[in-house]
């Protein structure tokens, strides 16, 4: 049974997805006091985090900065609000999905089982270390090092580079990235690619890799080796 902490005020709200994800076996827990969101977190030590934006004492992007100087946790965002530089934001801060408000449950729980799927399925194979561009990826640890230092990915941002990296100097289309990472390309919105993607690649830049993944316009994304044009 796989827990999930739903950050949710709402308590109308909290309680019907606490219902819908309990009929598909999920574990939900909730929080009591929204000054102690980490301590929650902390204690129940969830599998995947659903966090709404609009929260009392802090939003839900502070509780996302703070999961993620811990831990590289799936989370989800709910909001209301519809102006897309709140789902630009969320991916920034690691986000790995954004559900607008009101959604339907269907696909709420699409998204959650196609992450969970993802995150908890496909490191199991995968136990080993990989090389590329002259660095190092432990794809167990989400990791990637050189001479330059050593970056921590989200599983978003380690699943993106693992798909590059295997057909390296070979274009990789959007669609099939999307349909990789989401499996259902119906529920995922063609700017949280660009995101994940513009995010990877800063992480990146940081060890000197950032211009390694190259874009082709119309077409998709390349993983280029050193050396290679």
């Amino acid at each position: 049974m796989f827990k999930i902490l739903l950050i949710e005020d709402d308590t109308t709200l909290f309680q019907e997805i606490k219902d819908r994800l309990g009929q598909w076996s999920y574990d939900v827990y909730g929080i009591e006091d929204y000054e102690r969101v980490m301590e929650t977190f902390t204690d129940v030590q969830p599998e995947l985090v659903i966090i709404d934006i609009q929260l009392p004492k802090f939003d839900g992007f502070h509780w996302c900065r703070m999961i993620r100087e811990h831990s590289n946790v799936p989370i989800i965002f709910l909001s209301s609000r519809d102006h897309p530089t709140d789902m630009v934001m969320s991916m920034n801060l690691g986000a790995d999905d954004f559900v607008q408000k009101p959604f339907h449950f269907d696909v709420l729980i699409a998204k959650i089982q196609a992450i969970l799927r993802r995150v908890y399925n496909y490191s199991n194979d995968v136990n080993e270390l990989k090389t590329w561009a002259g660095a190092t990826i432990d794809l167990e640890r989400n990791r990637v090092s050189n001479e330059t230092g050593m970056i921590e990915l989200t599983k978003n941002e380690m699943y993106i580079l693992k798909l590059l990296i295997e057909r390296k100097n070979k274009i990789v289309s959007r669609e099939e990235l999307i349909n990789r990472l989401w499996d259902d390309q119906r529920f995922v919105s063609d700017n949280t690619l660009t995101v994940n993607i513009n995010r990877l690649r800063k992480r990146l830049g940081e060890l000197g890799l950032g211009d390694m993944i190259e874009t082709k316009f119309g077409q998709g994304y390349v993983a280029k080796e050193q050396g290679s044009q």
